[in-house]
């Protein structure tokens, strides 16, 4: 071949190359509660481009509750969630394909002003907040733990649901008597003067878990999951990036703090160190392994009404990954 030929042939390769388009990045659709943690994830991804490295365009919307998540991803409007494995092992139960992945294991606790509550005996009579729904994980386990303890907390105290932030502010208020609050809503009712009657990490103990199980996870369908087995491991691979940056960058930790309605140097300072806690760090097998305990123990106390209508966790409940692909 001439020169002059192969010099046009290589000006031809480079020009398709210049001119070819970048591969589409995969997209993802993902419905976060707007007071979650999710939330301060999603905002490091963006601020430090790992969407972009990781090939993935996400469009996310920003929910009030837990329960209008749970209503997307039934819906099929969203791609994934944030919610607990017991929805999911429920949902399961009932028909319904839906898988989880670990988030954080990041647990709540009962608060109160009134120093003689002192343990679930103490509720009698009173009126307590739950941030969330009915069937919310932590509500349901606390209700078997108390249980255990011979108190029927539906019956013998008044039951007030809600959002995690009016919860808060209710119980802050002096309208309720007591809350069983999320982690990061717990933290800001103690420098507000309240006190933990109870850690959910030790009803969990109770109940039978083994180490420090997953609380919360990523929600999504099966099918979506077979579908997208690719993406959605550069995506778990992308979100783990962004929990270390927030646990160890003071620049992604500033990220998240916008993030935080809390402005309190000491009370931002226990967000970090209990959601770095909450990273999870074990084996999906060994969350399983709890959460098939802890079922067990919510469907010998609490039978249908509190798991449904299997009496083990369902196979599937938690999604096996696929390793992330190096390159993209």
């Amino acid at each position: 071949m001439r020169p002059i030929f192969q010099n046009l042939l290589l000006a031809a390769l480079i020009a398709l190359l210049v001119v070819a388009p970048a591969r589409a990045a995969d997209r993802l659709r993902l419905a976060l509660q707007k007071t979650g943690s999710g939330v301060w994830e999603l905002a490091v991804i963006t601020a430090f481009g790992l969407d972009k490295q990781a090939g993935l365009e996400l469009a996310v919307t920003e929910l009030a509750n837990t329960d209008a998540a749970k209503i997307a991803i039934q819906s099929g409007s969203v791609d994934i969630v944030v919610s607990d494995w017991l929805w999911v092992a429920r949902q399961r139960a009932a028909g319904a394909p839906l898988t989880f992945y670990p988030h954080s294991t990041a647990i709540g606790a009962l608060m109160a002003r009134d120093k003689s509550v002192k343990s679930v005996a103490d509720l009698a009579g009173k009126k307590i907040g739950v941030a969330g729904g009915p069937l919310d994980k932590s509500w349901l386990m606390l209700r078997a733990y108390a249980q255990r303890a011979g108190v029927d907390l539906e019956k013998a105290a008044t039951i007030v649901y809600g959002a995690p932030p009016l919860i808060a502010e209710k119980t802050a208020d002096g309208e309720l008597d007591a809350a069983l609050e999320f982690w990061n809503f717990a933290a800001d009712l103690e420098a507000r003067g309240l006190f933990r009657v109870l850690d959910l990490r030790k009803v969990e103990t109770a109940l039978g878990a083994k180490g420090a199980p997953v609380v919360t996870g990523y929600v999504f369908d099966e099918g979506f999951a077979a579908k997208n087995r690719e993406p959605l491991a550069r995506f778990f691979a992308m979100i783990d990036k962004a929990r270390r940056l927030i646990a160890t960058s003071d620049d992604a930790w500033r990220v998240a703090m916008a993030r935080i309605p809390a402005k309190d140097p000491s009370v931002l300072a226990l967000y970090r160190k209990s959601y770095a806690e909450g990273i999870p760090t074990r084996s999906i097998g060994e969350e399983r392994a709890d959460a098939a305990l802890l079922y067990a123990t919510l469907a010998e106390i609490g039978g249908p009404a509190l798991v449904g209508p299997a009496k083990t966790l369902p196979a599937g409940t938690f999604y096996e990954a696929a390793p992330a692909s190096a390159a993209r």
